[in-house]
């Protein structure tokens, strides 16, 4: 009817323009000649029925503006009303001549607004239904209503409960006028979403070569209601239930049936008033693969290709396979990454079948090599901290060089390993040029916080306690800058180094402070790092309240590492000194003696290799493994004393050893998005001089959480083992520690990174090589989740059950001691333990 209206309008205006003027109670008509037009200066513009617009902006919306010349008649007029009719703001609008003074025109807008919204309630669902759908359905107050508004919002609604199964849901709007705002109506949304309608059976017909159980697990998402779980609830979505189609029809066609088809589909309700599914398939014949041959390759021959494409003669034809050797391979290991590495950004391969002959299957592969690209321009963009010299000098592309996708990948990886940027944001963009054979690229970042500040607790053995710890650490520190009063932003930042500061203490009894710096780019051309660090630690014994003895810990480190290109560059080597006095002035406790000084001075090794990615955060597949060897000077063999005969305080005033240590772990993503990490890792500490024996210093703990190592007071490695508590923690030589462990993320968000963990592990430590075994070992089974916020770190728990007793190692016999006895919580607080 309204657009019967504005046609009406829009011709009466045209057609049959008048105006009317008061004059003493009277109106006179001027009936304007439309064969002959005249031109009229805008001299006024009246607009009436408004009470929310803004009249200025509905005159320059209508396109007609006081001062414009216009002719009367003109279509100007009938424009104007489209202009306003298309803001859908309006009922009914009219554009007529109020008045005529010579040359000028005085128009009125007689408009009528349409109604606005001043509030909606529902009735018939729960409140928390309510919430959801108020986010969805987009009904603000004072929202202009129309008829697309009410449909939209019906449509809504429907939707929302249709995709939760209630198939059968009923949505009603009924509108009444608000007494309190003038033009404005209440929406009451009636709701009832009916039961939830489900899936009894899902029958299969026509297929013989692959089961029905089979085609039940590949409709993930459409499955038949489980007569025997009250917690799993089955629901039908047209769009889940297409999207399971195509999950038949593709596991049909990796098994070589190409030309299966779903013949029909039928849905229906039955007597119970749910749903019954019949899919009528037909298979056709299995195909294989028979001649495959190469044209178009001049760069490698047939056979190379041949022996990257892994496809003979016989195969099952798997068109998604072919596709993924020739393109596809994540692990860079198909026929597209063997030219693109070396250049070739512009090749492309097109398969084609040049012969079917009942079940076997030609292809011709089309080469086209194109020439070898080179880098244009690299650009960097998004890095609002991080100083642009930071991302430049860990990329592989640089501009001269030869293109390489494996170069693109490595890239993308090293940025991410720097713990600066968000993995979800990070973008590799390539431009192209044919014509010059150039390509430019483009790495878009976006920061993600890397600071962190340290606020945990831990135990720190007995006769300390509950340790407290405060600390921050920055990851993206300037120290260049320092002294650069435009550069504190609150703090100068922005050249990747590493500045932390940290201060732990149970009150009088234990302080301790540490300082440290890392520059991962010494001089700024090459990957050596620099680091050092100093750190103070500070236990006092009392009386009551009367002063005893105290133990003072004072040492510091400086470090260097280098980036190896062989075997190759995931390779480094680092080289620290460590050096550490321990004053000991009264201290007696269960230590090897109770005053003296000790003095450590080691030079330590490691050698490692880090291939893990893509996401430091989250690994999902490489590797990483090291071995270490720290060595003292071996002091008593160039010495003359009688070291079986001197006191015990001053045999160890120079701390002999030498420590090996190594640590492997692996990756795996095994399916979908979880990801499966094994590792393992063991230790050896040993000695020179028979007549000094073991060091008290520099052991191994094995057990508990964790949480204690950053505040071991003799040097020593505490290796957690979930499961078991710090009480069967003991300090041995010799360890071993065996861990698998299944990853499942929860939130990808950056700024809460969630994830869960099953997992089993086994570990022990022992004081001699006679009684080493490494099949004996104290084992755990449990669950963990993990949450890495980027200004506290990581944080979360692991909930483990152990298998053995800690003392005997002697097996759990029932299945009530693990569940009730022998189950235990661990704390993560900052830092994954080791």
């Amino acid at each position: 009817m309204k657009n019967y209206l504005l046609s009406f309008t829009i011709l009466f205006t045209c057609w049959n323009l008048s105006y009317s003027q008061t004059d003493a109670g009277r109106y006179d008509s001027l009936v304007i000649d439309f064969s002959n037009p005249k031109e009229y200066t805008i001299a006024g513009i009246n607009i009436t029925g408004t009470q929310y617009l803004d009249k200025e902006i509905l005159i320059a919306l209508a396109g007609i503006k006081i001062g414009d010349k216009i002719d009367l008649p003109s279509e100007e007029i009938g424009k104007a009303i489209k202009n306003l009719w298309k803001q859908n703001l309006f009922a009914n609008i009219k554009i007529y001549v109020d008045r005529i003074d010579g040359s000028n025109a005085y128009l009125t807008y007689e408009l009528e607004e349409r109604p606005r919204l001043s509030g909606f309630t529902f009735r018939g669902i729960k409140k928390s239904e309510q919430d959801d759908i108020r986010e969805k359905i987009n009904l603000n107050k004072g929202r202009v209503l129309t008829d697309n508004v009410k449909v939209n919002t019906l449509t809504t609604i429907k939707s929302f409960y249709e995709e939760k199964g209630y198939s059968h849901v009923k949505v009603t709007i009924r509108e009444t006028s608000d007494s309190s705002q003038q033009n404005s109506l209440l929406y009451y949304i009636y709701i009832d979403k009916g039961n939830r309608v489900k899936i009894d059976d899902i029958v299969f017909t026509g297929n013989e070569a692959v089961s029905d159980g089979k085609l039940h697990r590949l409709m993930k998402k459409t499955k038949e209601n489980p007569f025997w779980s009250v917690f799993t609830v089955s629901k039908f979505r047209r769009s889940d239930y297409e999207d399971d189609q195509n999950k038949i029809l593709t596991f049909y066609s990796s098994k070589g049936y190409r030309d299966a088809h779903i013949l029909s589909d039928s849905i229906y309700e039955n007597a119970d008033g749910n749903l019954n599914v019949v899919l009528n398939l037909v298979e056709g014949n299995k195909y294989y693969f028979r001649n495959i041959n190469w044209s178009g390759n001049t760069k490698y021959t047939a056979s190379r290709l041949d022996s990257v494409l892994r496809i003979k003669k016989g195969d099952v034809y798997d068109e998604s396979f072919l596709q993924k050797r020739l393109n596809g391979d994540p692990n860079g290991n198909d026929v597209g990454s063997l030219y693109m590495d070396d250049g070739y950004l512009f090749f492309s391969v097109t398969p084609v079948e040049v012969s079917v002959e009942n079940d076997s299957i030609d292809l011709e592969m089309r080469v086209h090599e194109g020439p070898q690209a080179t880098i244009n321009l690299v650009n960097i963009e998004g890095n609002t901290k991080t100083h642009e010299h930071v991302i430049r000098r860990v990329i592989r592309t640089t501009p001269g060089s030869k293109f390489s996708r494996a170069d693109v990948i490595r890239s993308q990886r090293e940025i991410l390993a720097t713990g600066f940027f968000d993995p979800e944001k990070l973008g590799i963009n390539t431009d192209p040029h044919p014509e010059n054979g150039t390509v430019d690229l483009t790495y878009s970042v976006e920061e993600k916080p890397s600071d962190q500040v340290e606020l945990s607790a831990g135990w720190g053995g007995p006769g300390t306690g509950v340790i407290g710890s405060l600390g921050v650490r920055f990851n993206n520190f300037s120290m260049g800058n320092l002294f650069n009063a435009k550069a504190w932003s609150p703090l100068p930042s922005g050249d990747g180094q590493v500045f932390s500061l940290r201060f732990q203490s149970n009150g009088r009894y234990y302080q301790s402070y540490n300082i440290s710096f890392t520059e991962p780019w010494l001089g700024g051309k090459k990957p050596n790092s620099l680091s050092m660090g100093l750190f103070r630690t500070r236990l006092a014994r009392y009386d009551l309240d009367n002063y005893v003895g105290k133990q003072v810990i004072n040492g510091g480190s400086l470090g260097l590492g280098k980036q190896l290109q062989w075997p190759d560059d995931f390779f480094t080597l680092i080289s620290s000194l460590n050096v550490t006095n321990y004053s000991l002035d009264n201290y007696s406790t269960d230590f090897f003696f109770s005053t003296g000084n000790a003095y450590s001075i080691s030079l330590k090794e490691t050698f490692g290799r880090n291939s893990i990615g893509p996401d430091f955060t989250f690994p999902k597949w490489g590797s990483n493994f090291y071995i270490s060897l720290a060595v003292t000077p071996p002091y008593s063999l160039f010495s003359k004393k009688d070291y079986s005969e001197l006191p015990i305080a001053e045999k160890y005033s120079l701390v002999e050893f030498h420590k090996w240590r190594f640590g492997v772990e692996w990756y795996t993503n095994v399916f979908g998005k979880f990801v499966l990490k094994t590792a393992a890792k063991g230790g050896y500490l040993g000695y020179y001089n028979p007549d000094i024996g073991l060091s008290p210093f520099e052991r191994f703990e094995v057990g508990g959480a964790g949480l204690s190592q950053t505040y071991t007071l003799y040097g020593v490695d505490i290796i957690s083992q979930r499961g078991y508590d710090e009480a069967y923690a003991r300090a041995a030589p010799i360890f071993n520690k065996y861990t698998a462990e299944l990853r499942y993320p929860f939130s990808t968000n950056p700024s809460a990174f969630i994830y869960g963990t099953v997992w089993a592990e086994a570990g022990n430590a022992w004081y001699k090589f006679s009684d080493y075994d490494p099949f004996h070992l104290r084992r755990a089974v449990g669950v963990g989740l993990r949450v890495f916020l980027p200004i506290f770190g990581t944080v979360g728990f692991d909930y483990g059950i152990r298998f053995d007793d800690p003392k005997t190692l002697e097996p759990v016999k029932t299945i009530g001691k693990y569940l009730y006895n022998y189950g235990a919580f661990n704390l993560v607080l900052g830092f994954e333990p080791e």
